[in-house]
């Protein structure tokens, strides 16, 4: 029996591998994150434990190996990534879905949407809006992202508080020098 075991474990592996895919492994990363939001440490290490005790993480492992990260590679979408979140505020809800690429937002009172979207060859996330894309926001380096301006123009904006009260503080003023 331990033989077959094996033996199917290390033909699965090579399986997974022919894929080449790192992936995202979502389910593992998505059990950790729950379990770190357990608020005592102490609560915390034991589920950890019990846990890897219980194989909870190396069935997650396992399944992301060869199944969801699989899946990722042959259809370029995480199944675990996709999820739709509603959002209620006083002018009618939001639904926000997250497809591991970018979100679609819908303003359900109206059904008018608009996706954003993470270009990651130029680093850039931007808005597409009724057939129109605007580009909102690329980044720099780790430090530092170009926005656009009122004129038109793209300033660079260092991420730090400093950074970014000073590009909202020009944004403010040219709303009110508009008026």
């Amino acid at each position: 029996m331990k033989k077959i075991f094996i033996s199917a474990a290390i033909a699965a592996l090579l399986c997974s591998s022919m894929t080449s895919c790192m992936g995202q492994f979502a389910l593992c990363r998505n059990l950790y994150s729950w379990n770190e939001q357990i608020s005592n440490k102490f609560v915390n290490e034991l589920v950890f434990v019990a846990f890897w005790i219980l194989p909870v993480y190396e069935v997650c492992g396992l399944a992301d190996i060869l199944v969801l990260n699989s899946i990722e590679f042959w259809s370029g979408d995480n199944p675990m990534t996709s999820s739709t979140k509603r959002i209620d505020t006083e002018q009618g809800r939001y639904l926000v879905k997250c497809d591991g690429k970018g979100y679609d937002v819908t303003f359900e009172p109206t059904g008018q949407s608009y996706r954003l979207d993470f270009a990651q060859d130029s680093q850039t996330w931007s808005l597409q809006y009724e057939g129109n894309e605007y580009p909102l926001m690329t980044f720099i380096d780790d430090t530092h992202v170009s926005m656009p301006a009122a004129d038109g123009s793209w300033q660079t904006v260092e991420l730090s508080q400093a950074g970014v009260l000073a590009y909202q503080n020009m944004a403010n003023a040219n709303m009110l020098a508009s008026k």
